[in-house]
């Protein structure tokens, strides 16, 4: 045995089969204590309410942009440079806002979905058959922005209810940001 594992094992009291079986619960393995309560002036049942309605518009959230990444590589035609770089564009702030939804879950005390399972489950977001032309893409994505839209604003009345202006602030910034994208792609099927 090392002399560092030697020292180690003198310092934490630990027997030679302590040593050789990680998996065994140690003196250098911390100990699970349950989470202490979280009091921060909104009730646990409005909390659950609350986190219930954004793993919905995390699930949407995540949807959205797995559609919109499947069409920015994917689109073809005489749009393809525009719609391939505003595709990017949405996807990249779909991604950044999946990570903000989730910390907000978690900060209401519940663990956030994070599985393709759980978000099939919960989203409102149909998947495309095949490949859609361009202008298809534009209309599902519409459809995309507008069901995120629809799921973020049933969850304000209720945050608002206890005043819980965090999650207040995170899903109007969600509306104001996924009602611009919808109106900007039903912009280009205008003829």
């Amino acid at each position: 045995m090392s002399q560092f594992l030697q020292t180690q094992r003198r310092e934490c009291h630990l027997s030679s089969s302590d040593m050789a079986t990680p998996n065994r619960r140690t003196a250098l393995q911390p100990v699970s204590h349950s989470a202490p309560r979280i009091d921060i002036g909104i009730k646990e049942p409005d909390r659950r309410k609350i986190a219930t309605g954004l793993g919905r518009l995390l699930a949407d959230t995540y949807t959205l942009y797995l559609k919109t990444h499947n069409f920015h590589w994917n689109v073809t035609g005489p749009m393809f440079q525009t719609l391939h770089v505003m595709f990017e564009e949405q996807y990249t702030e779909q991604w950044q806002a999946a990570d903000l939804i989730a910390e907000r879950i978690r900060a209401l005390g519940f663990p956030a979905p994070g599985t393709f399972k759980e978000f099939l489950a919960t989203t409102s977001i149909k998947e495309p058959e095949g490949t859609p032309s361009a202008e298809e893409m534009i209309r599902e994505l519409v459809d995309g922005q507008e069901a995120v839209v629809r799921t973020a604003r049933s969850i304000l009345a209720p945050a608002e209810k206890v005043d819980d202006q965090p999650t207040v602030d995170l899903v109007t910034q969600r509306l104001q940001t996924h009602e611009k994208a919808a109106w900007m792609l039903r912009s280009l099927l205008q003829t």
